[in-house]
C-alpha cells in the first residue's frame, strides 16, 4: 500500500491518538472516557441485580445499550432528542449496533439473571463516534461485571466475558484506503465502512457503504485487513486500559 500522509501527519494504517480513561465516573458500577483523536466519547455501565420481566426466570442475563450526542459536541448547536420528544432513527441504529457488539462477547447463561446497561454518550465529536462507543464501553461493561462478582450477584467460578471487542473505522477516498477517518475524511470518503471485531479476530459486524463508486472485493479485503490491524492495538489499549 502507498503510504502518504493524511492532513493529521497519519499513514494511511495509523490510527490516532487513543487514550482511554477507565473509571472516568464515581457513581456508575463501570465506566471508561474513550479518545480517538479528538472524539471523545463517556461510557458508564450500570449493574441491576434482576432482568427485565420478558426475561425472568429464564437463568439468562441481558446487556443493552443506549447512544447520544450532546448539543454541542458538533460545531454547531443540536436539539436534544428528549425535546424533540422522539429518538432519532440514527441514534436508534447506533444503540443497537453498540448492544449487538457487546452481546456478542457475554454468556448470558454465565452473567445469571442480571442486566447491564452501557450508556455511550458523545461529547466531542469528530468522526467515529460509534467505533470509539464500542471500544469504549467494552471497557466499562468489564469492571462492571466485575463489580457484579464483587457483589456476589455474579458465580465467582463463571465467566461472563468471553472475549474482548472493539471497532474502528476505514473508507477509501481518492482510491486510497485509509483507517480511523476523522470527520474531513468521512464526508468525503468514496467508501465508508464500521468494522467490529473480537480480540480473537473475529467479525461481529461489517458496515460498508459505498458513497460515491462501488467498491470491488479486493478493496473489502483491503479495508478488512485496515480493520482488523487497527483492532489489534486498540484491544491491546484496552488491556493497558484493565489492568491499571
Amino acid at each position: 500500500m502507498t503510504e502518504t500522509l493524511r492532513a493529521d501527519g497519519r499513514t494511511n494504517d495509523e490510527l490516532r491518538p487513543i487514550t482511554i480513561e477507565r473509571g472516568w465516573s464515581d457513581q456508575a458500577e463501570g465506566s471508561a472516557l474513550i479518545s480517538y483523536g479528538r472524539t471523545r466519547v463517556l461510557c458508564t455501565a450500570s449493574f441491576t441485580n434482576g432482568v427485565p420481566r420478558w426475561m425472568s426466570g429464564k437463568g439468562k442475563g441481558w446487556v443493552t445499550a443506549e447512544y447520544s450526542m450532546l448539543p454541542r459536541s458538533t460545531n454547531s448547536r443540536m436539539d436534544r432528542e428528549s425535546v424533540k420528544g422522539k429518538i432519532g432513527g440514527r441514534t436508534h441504529e447506533i444503540s443497537r449496533l453498540i448492544g449487538r457488539s457487546l452481546r456478542a462477547v457475554v454468556d448470558m447463561k454465565a452473567l445469571g439473571e442480571n442486566t447491564l446497561v452501557l450508556d455511550c454518550d458523545v461529547l466531542q465529536a469528530d468522526g467515529g463516534t460509534r467505533t470509539a462507543a464500542i471500544t469504549g464501553a467494552y471497557v466499562a461493561l468489564a469492571d462492571a461485571l466485575e463489580w457484579g462478582r464483587t457483589k456476589k450477584f455474579i458465580s465467582q467460578k463463571a465467566q461472563p466475558l468471553i472475549d474482548s471487542v472493539s471497532a474502528v473505522s476505514v473508507g477509501i477516498i481518492g482510491g486510497v484506503p485509509m483507517l480511523d477517518l476523522a470527520y474531513t475524511e468521512d464526508v468525503r470518503a468514496d467508501t465508508d465502512m464500521n468494522v467490529v471485531v473480537t480480540g480473537r479476530g473475529k467479525f461481529v459486524e461489517v458496515q460498508g457503504t459505498a458513497e460515491a463508486a462501488p467498491f470491488d472485493r479486493s478493496e473489502l479485503d483491503v479495508l478488512l485487513d485496515l480493520a482488523v490491524k487497527g483492532a489489534i492495538t486498540l484491544t491491546e489499549f484496552q488491556t493497558s486500559a484493565l489492568e491499571r
